[in-house]
């Protein structure tokens, strides 16, 4: 598409005087399902085949399980479905060294969003892709002094906008604009495709104005549908790029960082519960005890995984598994039971009442949560689902995963449950 096209151009410029990328570091905003996932593939491949020597890539998002699944699960096959599946000698799957090998020594390898990611490594193109869910600069810094021995290297910054707590993308933002208003053409490339604050989020000018995509992959009739059914903030941000407020969070940003901590250790008598997105692409095993302590046992990809773990974890502390019978997860109920592990089968309205006390005991600070990338993308994004006179998390959550905040949510409930599962019809 023409804005792809612009990016990977000047991007790629060379400084005539001394031969080397005319930019060090490339920043690119724009709003979601605009193509930066082919974008980055295609720089990428540029950088790993047609440099001259062997080049060291790294892909970051805002977790390493995210970066597993954008490099693995949808670069990849793009890659492999294409002319250039003959320069690939192999693409590594096993967790913890991901990466797309080639035959001429370049490699792309996922890297964890850690401060010490980048430790004891030569890269010449970090990638630091979705940073809107970045609260400090720990990539960047953990990035740099990567770069710092090749002279031909490159830092490229791509994400849709985030909210005011976006600390590092709102700095990359604000020096960006004003490399562009002083005229820089060295140094620093930047891009932004996003509405003017005050344009008519209602108008389809104004969606033109700012989505490259519109009218390539993207439809009028696509649009329509995101504004009617999304709340205006999460439509400002991931349709029109714009920056929003994070009092838009049903879990406010303050509370959480209250609750959460690194040495939150669940113990004596616990209790494990089981959620599987929609898709049934990712699931999620969170634990908790009897005082209010939780944290994320395990999160993957697919759900093949889920049983065997469960059934290993419940033996071994002679736990219950809790799970939404209502839900994605109610299928493995069964073969639970048929193994012998003792199964709390929750309804919606039972699920709806650990909701509830979960965020009464957030809000008061009852319950103390084991800090996890994870959970923090899911408290951010998480929306509710009214059902009736009360509410659940909603699944469909935009871009966020809210398997993680159910599993833990059903967890923490502090409510005896051994009951099967009633019929109740939801009129909401």
């Amino acid at each position: 598409m023409p804005w792809q096209q612009l990016v990977a151009d000047v991007a790629s410029e060379i400084d005539d005087t001394t031969g080397l990328p005319a930019y060090r570091e490339v920043v690119c905003t724009v709003p979601r399902q605009s193509g930066k996932t082919t974008m980055v593939l295609a720089y990428e491949l540029h950088r790993a085949l047609m440099w001259g020597r062997a080049q060291r890539i790294a892909y970051t998002a805002q977790t390493g399980f995210d970066a597993r699944r954008k490099l693995i699960d949808d670069q990849a096959p793009i890659l492999l479905g294409s002319p250039l599946a003959a320069a690939v000698e192999k693409v590594q799957k096993a967790q913890g060294n991901e990466a797309i090998v080639f035959r001429n020594g370049s490699r792309i390898d996922v890297l964890a969003s850690s401060e010490s990611a980048g430790h004891g490594r030569t890269l010449d193109l970090p990638i630091l892709d979705e940073v809107f869910a970045d609260v400090d600069d720990r990539r960047e810094q953990a990035l740099l002094p990567a770069m710092s021995t090749r002279p031909d290297a490159q830092l490229l910054v791509i994400s849709t906008m985030g909210t005011e707590s976006s600390t590092y993308l709102n700095r990359k933002v604000e020096t960006g604009r004003a490399a562009v208003i002083d005229g820089l053409d060295t140094g620093i490339a930047y891009f932004e495709w996003s509405a003017d604050i005050d344009a008519d989020i209602d108008s389809p000018a104004t969606w033109a104005s700012c989505m490259p995509a519109l009218g390539h992959t993207i439809t009028l009739k696509t649009v329509e549908h995101a504004r009617r059914t999304m709340s205006e903030g999460d439509f400002r941000r991931s349709m029109l790029n714009q920056k929003t407020i994070s009092d838009e969070r049903v879990i406010p940003i303050q509370l959480w960082e209250q609750i959460c901590d690194d040495d939150v250790a669940p113990e004596g008598k616990l209790v494990f519960a089981v959620d599987i997105n929609p898709d049934r692409t990712d699931a999620a095993i969170a634990v908790a005890d009897q005082d209010g302590r939780g944290e994320l046992v395990d999160y993957r990809p697919g759900v093949g995984w889920v049983a065997d773990r469960l059934v290993e974890l419940a033996q071994k502390w002679r736990a219950p598994v809790r799970l939404d019978a209502y839900s994605p997860a109610g299928s493995i109920a069964d073969e639970l039971t048929s193994r012998r592990i003792n199964v709390e089968r929750y309804s919606t309205r039972e699920v709806s009442y650990a909701c509830g006390t979960f965020f009464d005991g957030l809000m008061e600070r009852k319950i103390q949560v084991r800090r996890h990338q994870a959970l923090d993308n899911a408290a951010a994004g998480a929306r509710r689902r009214t059902t009736g006179d009360s509410w659940v998390w909603a699944r469909n959550s935009g871009d966020t995963d809210v398997a993680p905040l159910v599993a833990l949510t059903l967890a923490l409930d502090q409510r005896t449950k051994t009951s099967e599962p009633e019929l109740w019809v939801d009129f909401g």
